[in-house]
């Protein structure tokens, strides 16, 4: 299977992602996040991802692997600031208790699977042949995949501004993985960050101003640590 993949990598790539994008999108249409089908659907999917990355041989090679300088990545500080900005308006408990065990478990997955396939599988593939537009289409990719909540009924402005900070996070997380050939800390961010977001207390002011938030920040971040962490340093 190792030589199958190897040879036929850009079509493993392209059906995984629409192999994710239309699993999600049924989940949401037909279940929604805080169904136990969309955790089971997603628990299954992150299992195949694992088990596929243990047969070819490539956990660490896909991130699965500490990072060895903290002090280098400023012990990952700005990542913490992007975690809490989903708490900054208080927390919003309208959930039944099993509805928000279903929707965190189904919102680790999708950080873990979108990790997987966006920094790893895909970034890794086009890495091999030119760095710099590997990073942008991981970026970009990962942000524009958001467009997909628009058919699941997500408003228009909100959904445009997701894109936007999720092309900037994309961004910084492809940066820190290229870096530190780690993907930990990136799946650990988007975890949370997902499920965070079901106690997110939301208004029109502080929906402009954490989007411009998670924009600004993890670019003004990616910036640092291509500026300052050489490959060779870590």
């Amino acid at each position: 299977m190792k030589k199958l993949f190897e040879k036929h990598e850009v079509l493993f790539c392209i059906l995984l992602i629409v192999a994710y994008i239309l699993v999600n999108s049924y989940c949401m249409q037909n279940f929604g996040i805080e169904d136990y089908r969309s955790a089971i659907i997603n628990t299954i999917f992150s299992i195949v991802l694992i088990i596929l990355m243990i047969i070819l041989k490539r956990t660490s090679y896909y991130g699965i692997a500490k990072v060895t300088n903290l002090k280098a990545f400023l012990y990952f500080i700005p990542l913490i600031l992007i975690v809490s900005v989903n708490l900054w308006n208080g927390v919003n408990i309208n959930n039944s208790v099993s509805e928000i065990i279903f929707y965190i478990l189904t919102m680790i997955n999708v950080g873990f699977i979108e990790e997987i396939i966006f920094r790893g599988f895909l970034f890794k593939m086009m890495e091999k042949d030119n760095v710099k537009r590997a990073i942008i289409v991981s970026a970009i990719t990962f942000g524009i995949g958001h467009i997909i909540n628009l058919l699941n009924g997500a408003d228009l402005i909100p959904t445009l501004m997701q894109i936007c900070y999720a092309i900037s996070i994309g961004y910084l997380f492809v940066i820190i993985f290229y870096k530190s050939k780690s993907l930990i800390p990136c799946i650990i961010t988007h975890c949370l960050v997902n499920s965070l977001s079901i106690f997110n207390v939301e208004n029109t002011i502080s929906l402009y101003v954490s989007s411009a938030f998670l924009t600004i920040v993890p670019l003004v971040y990616a910036i640092y640590i291509n500026k300052n962490i050489k490959e060779q340093d870590i």
